[in-house]
C-alpha cells in the first residue's frame, strides 16, 4: 500500500445504504435526540474504549468543553494548545 491509500479526505464521506437506513430510521422515530440510538451509541463506544461512562454531545465544542470540565479546567488554569487548530480548541 502506498502512503496516499491511507489518506482520509475531509471533504469526501463514506456512507453506505445501511448508513442512510440507519439514519432514516432515527428520523423516523419518536426520538431524534436523547432517544434509544444515544444511549446504545453511549453504551458501545464506552465498552469500546474500555470506559465505564460514555456521552454523547451535539459537537466537538460541546466535548471540548466537558473535557475541560472534567478536567477542572477554570479561568486561573493554563491550557497549552495548538495553533493550527479550530477556533474552539483555545476557547
Amino acid at each position: 500500500m502506498t502512503k496516499k491509500e491511507y489518506h482520509i479526505p475531509y471533504g469526501r464521506h463514506h456512507v453506505t445504504q445501511e448508513d442512510i437506513a440507519a439514519v432514516q430510521q432515527v428520523l423516523q422515530s419518536a426520538f431524534l435526540t436523547m432517544g434509544p440510538k444515544a444511549k446504545e451509541f453511549e453504551e458501545s463506544f464506552a465498552s469500546y474504549v474500555g470506559s465505564k461512562y460514555a456521552v454523547t454531545v451535539s459537537n466537538g465544542t460541546a466535548a471540548l468543553h466537558l473535557c475541560a470540565m472534567a478536567m477542572k479546567v477554570n479561568s486561573e488554569s493554563k491550557v497549552i494548545t495548538t495553533a493550527l487548530t479550530f477556533a474552539a480548541s483555545a476557547n
